[in-house]
């Protein structure tokens, strides 16, 4: 009876040690969600391939500055499904971006929406707005504040 107790408990012990890395992996703790940063840019890489795309592009902060900001897509198929190809982007493309930041204000966040050199824009997938009564304004592509 003790045997089968300790097996059990074991089991339970292994589901969780392989479960709880995959639940983090996507978690969105790090992000703002009920935030959005709009700003105009200049891809440095499109990085199509799974488990995520990357996008990779440089902005001008407010003081004139090249800011290298890092967006995470979602993996491929969902991209495809919102519009995305592989060749969607290329370097040197002049672009305007949409992200949901991180909260430590650093320069990465998901991409919310991207409008396109021909004025296509394409959802990123992590794109829906925030809930009724939060701010959801643009803020400083930098500093993140409003």
């Amino acid at each position: 009876m003790k045997a089968r107790l300790v097996n059990r408990v074991a089991w339970a012990f292994l589901i969780l040690v392989i479960v709880a890395p995959v639940w983090a992996h996507h978690g969105n703790a790090a992000f703002d969600s009920d935030k959005r940063v709009t700003m105009k840019g200049t891809v440095t890489e499109w990085f199509w391939a799974n488990p995520h795309c990357f996008l990779q592009f440089d902005a001008k902060d407010e003081g004139g500055n090249v800011v290298h900001w890092v967006a995470e897509g979602s993996n491929p198929p969902d991209m495809i499904n919102h519009g995305w190809t592989k060749g969607a982007l290329k370097v040197g493309d002049q672009i305007t971006v949409t992200i949901i930041p991180v909260k430590n204000g650093k320069p990465i966040g998901r991409i919310a929406a991207v409008v396109l050199p021909n004025g296509q824009t394409l959802d990123g997938g992590f794109g829906a707005p925030p809930p009724q009564g939060r701010s959801a304004g643009t803020s400083s592509p930098v500093t993140g504040k409003q």
